[in-house]
């Protein structure tokens, strides 16, 4: 597992910021509406991207980014995640971290030492569900200790639910909010078919507006603010 990709430059990820992308290989899931599947499937398949040409791109685009996002793939799983980002946060840029938070540990060594500016944590159906995601048990337990803490941290959090049919509903979106209590804004985003990982679930038709709009209701029971994203 190592760096498998750079992006350039996006406007998305920190808001009114320009930042660039890294994408690390390999997850601890194997989310069917996954979008970077090869990422999850067979990441030793892909060439590392060297690390010095990273931080050289780095370097050149300082006068421009504010920031790097790090993504995957799980970044937590990364062996060298913290010395990678004490070295971006050592060049004065920002950092937002993606992940599933399925490695709690990880990510209060992240916090702890204070290498994050964001965290964007995934929340993908109610934490009971998780063995719906993977091939092997999944720890859901460890999903609530990272949520839990980044509850409590000062650090910058983005929850997201992806709403996918089958995946979440009603039910789900009322265990998360129990989940959430406390949190101060939550994203419910559209599920877009293309690309994902399993192909059953390139089939399947993304849910209405109005359904849509009908979970976020119910998230606002628990998150005062909540955000529709792609629709």
């Amino acid at each position: 597992m190592g760096i498998k990709g750079f992006q350039g430059t996006s406007l998305l990820d920190f808001p009114g910021r320009i930042a660039s992308l890294v994408f690390l290989g390999g997850c601890n899931l194997s989310c069917p509406f996954c979008h970077n599947p090869a990422l999850v499937e067979a990441p030793e398949d892909l060439p590392d991207y060297p690390l010095e040409h990273l931080f050289e791109e780095l370097t050149q685009r300082r006068t421009f980014i504010d920031g790097v996002v790090i993504s995957g793939g799980e970044p937590t799983l990364y062996p060298d995640l913290l010395p990678l980002m004490q070295r971006i946060k050592s060049m004065g840029l920002q950092v937002k971290l993606d992940t599933n938070g399925l490695l709690p540990e990880v990510l209060a060594e992240v916090l702890q030492q204070g290498l994050v500016d964001l965290v964007a944590l995934d929340l993908k159906t109610s934490p009971e569900r998780y063995r719906e995601l993977h091939n092997r048990s999944v720890d859901s337990a460890a999903l609530t200790r990272s949520v839990a803490m980044l509850l409590r941290s000062s650090v910058s959090c983005e929850f997201r639910t992806t709403c996918v049919p089958d995946l979440v509903g009603e039910d789900d979106i009322l265990q998360l909010g129990a989940l959430l209590r406390g949190a101060q804004s939550w994203v419910l985003q559209q599920f877009v078919p293309h690309y994902c990982l399993a192909d059953s679930y390139r089939a399947l038709e993304p849910y209405p507006v109005s359904r849509l709009e009908t979970f976020a209701e119910l998230a606002r029971e628990f998150v005062p603010k909540v955000v529709l994203r792609g629709v």
